[in-house]
């Protein structure tokens, strides 16, 4: 009887897996604003007000993989981990992150139960914000992602993709 064990990147709390979370949540927000922004001109039609709400939900969710998952992933090292220098680095750089948190979640809030009474007029201006803010943001994640990347340990899990799968072999007396 063969029994298999399988890694859940899902709800995985490995450095490694966390990244990857955070990369397919940002790549998401990123093709929804694209959709979003390329929507013009912008009046709010169901379909528009249905990609709205996907867009914003992805935001969040993406907002919060960083500072409720990485970041503290990187808290949680040990004093001689090797990743305390990215640790140093995420520290210094958080409050910047931060503001970009907090633009990201006025344009959230802003928008959150836009109707068909909702003035879109400054929908335009306001993703632009976003965006400008948006990437500020990715460059700074990036350098910290570089510095875990150059810090991790050679594993190969750190650079895989796919779940790993084990068989566990039964014991024969």
């Amino acid at each position: 009887m063969n029994a298999a064990i399988v890694v859940d990147p899902l709800h995985s709390k490995a450095l490694p897996d966390l990244v990857r979370k955070l990369l397919a949540a940002r790549q998401q927000s990123l093709v929804l604003y694209n959709k979003l922004a390329a929507l013009k001109p912008f009046v709010l039609t169901e379909p528009v007000q249905y990609l709205l709400c996907q867009f914003r939900q992805s935001l969040v969710d993406y907002l919060a993989l960083g500072p409720f998952e990485v970041y503290q992933a990187l808290e949680d090292q040990p004093a001689d981990s090797p990743y305390s220098p990215v640790r140093d680095l995420a520290r210094r750089l958080y409050a910047r992150i931060a503001l970009t948190t907090q633009t990201a979640l006025a344009f959230h809030d802003r928008y959150d139960g836009a109707s068909a009474d909702t003035d879109l007029a400054e929908l335009r201006d306001d993703l632009s914000q976003l965006g400008e803010s948006l990437a500020e943001r990715i460059e700074l994640e990036d350098r910290i992602l570089a510095a875990l990347r150059d810090a991790a340990p050679p594993r190969p899990e750190i650079h895989a993709l796919e779940p790993v799968s084990v068989a566990a072999q039964p014991v024969r007396p």
